[in-house]
């Protein structure tokens, strides 16, 4: 293309040539026409004329022709430059005329257009990928081979804070050593560094895997394991609880059975003695058997509940007359609080061994009070029933955990009165089966109640 204009230049400068070389032959006749009644002096000066009169003509076409070669080549330069500030809306505007420059000038849009296309998808892509990895459940942020925050997903600033922003370095934001130490080898070592994050965030736990990206830098994906963590922590707890349990009574009916066993002529008092407590323990270890059977259905997937409507009142009047005769010979009376006759949804024998495990909790704290309240409350769409008791109470510290399995807040008067430490346990997953909440409330010296919600019967429901 180059060459063509220097072409068509030179073509011009050439027909500007001829057309000064005729202008000249045209006035030197006429000098030599008029040379014999002129002097020398008015052949120079007509000669002098008539050059000026052909520049005057040859240098505005050329300086015409150089402008618009000149103002279409800066239009280019325009266009290119605003191409690499990143305007890819940049167009030429299209001249008619087939010249050397107009195929260029179409070339260069068709470019600019197909760089506008590419950049969209690749826009559009990042957009795509940066949704996607916000509504991962995992923390992600990528970092820069000089230890700078590239990019971090939504999880990781929720985690983190406003601290982490991209060109920030990341030790700014993330004081965890374990996290830096796995980012730090994947940045140095270029491999795949894990970990395991535990001041990242109070009270959570997290997975770290940091792996180095091919362009430089890493990537690191932390993946909480908090409830993992809970859950490994829940089972080993368990499995110690219950091996504690079993050992007890075990050991007791081991050495009382090897005693009747070695002694030969045992009394008959020292036998009773002894068979009462084997006894005991054997129906210990059966209470225990009976509540893990019993908390491993109602924590089964195929744990069914047969609901149909129910009257508070009356699930109330039953938890108090099947539970009366246990209540009296404790010595501690069960008074009614009132219920209304709101229908909720129950299972009716769920709802007895609700009451029953209650009731039976508050019977271990209640004879200081001598008493034990069972009542219910109508809310705006559910029953909420209580079960209270006047006893010491509970401290604010142990209120959270009371639902847990195998959690005693008097671990020695617990096992004393036979307890096994499943019982709430029990009720919190039959309530939650129900589709209501439970919560205890208690001050120290104020005794404690038990809380529970069921939903209220659909409109039209039948008792």
């Amino acid at each position: 293309m180059t060459s063509k204009v220097f072409l068509k230049l030179l073509g011009l400068f050439l027909l500007l040539l001829v057309f000064h070389t005729v202008v000249m032959e045209y006035l030197f006749h006429r000098v030599v026409a008029h040379a014999a009644g002129g002097t020398l002096r008015q052949v120079g000066h007509e000669a002098f004329w008539s050059g000026m009169f052909a520049l005057l003509i040859a240098l505005p076409l050329s300086a015409w022709v150089a402008m618009r070669v000149s103002g279409r080549l800066q239009r280019v330069m325009d266009f290119a430059r605003r191409i690499a500030d990143g305007d890819l809306s940049a167009r030429l505007d299209e001249i008619g005329g087939r010249d050397e420059l107009s195929p260029m000038e179409a070339a260069l849009n068709q470019t600019a257009e197909r760089l506008g296309k590419d950049f969209a998808e690749l826009e559009s892509g990042r957009q795509e990928l940066a949704a996607m990895l916000d509504s991962m459940q995992e923390a992600v942020v990528a970092v820069t081979p000089e230890g700078f925050v590239r990019w971090s997903n939504a999880v990781m600033q929720r985690i983190v804070g406003i601290q982490i922003r991209p060109g920030r370095p990341l030790v700014h934001a993330v004081r965890d050593p374990e996290l830096l130490a796995c980012v730090r080898g994947a940045l140095e070592r270029r491999e795949l560094c894990i970990g395991r994050a535990n001041v990242l965030a109070a009270g959570r736990v997290f997975e770290v895997n940091a792996a180095p990206l091919p362009s430089g830098g890493a990537l690191v994906v932390l993946h909480d394991v908090t409830g993992i963590e809970a859950a490994q922590k829940s089972r080993r707890e368990f499995v110690a609880n219950v091996s504690h349990e079993l050992r007890t009574p075990l050991t007791s009916i081991q050495g009382y059975v090897e005693t009747l066993i070695e002694d030969p002529n045992p009394g008959s008092e020292m036998a009773r003695e002894f068979l009462g407590i084997i006894q005991k323990n054997a129906a210990r270890m059966s209470r225990l058997t009976e509540d893990l059977l019993a908390l491993a259905s109602v924590e089964s997937p195929d744990y069914k509940l047969i609901l149909q409507p129910a009257k508070a009142s009356a699930l109330v009047k039953d938890a108090i007359d099947s539970l009366g005769g246990i209540v009296v010979d404790s010595g501690v009376k069960l008074q009614p609080a009132g219920a209304p006759d709101a229908l909720v949804m129950a299972d009716p024998d769920a709802m007895n061994q609700v009451f029953g495990n209650l009731i039976e909790n508050s019977l271990k704290y209640a004879k200081e009070g001598k008493r034990i309240k069972v009542g219910a409350k109508l809310l705006a769409s559910e029953v909420q029933f209580t079960v209270q008791d006047f006893g010491p109470g509970i401290a604010s510290e142990h209120l959270e955990r009371i639902f847990e399995r195998f959690y005693r807040v008097d671990k020695a008067r617990s096992r004393e009165s036979g307890g096994t430490g499943l019982g709430l346990a029990i009720v919190k997953h039959i309530v939650l089966a129900h589709g209501g909440r439970i919560w205890a409330e208690s001050e120290l010296g104020n005794g404690a109640s038990f809380h529970f919600t069921l939903p209220l019967a659909p409109a039209g429901a039948a008792s």
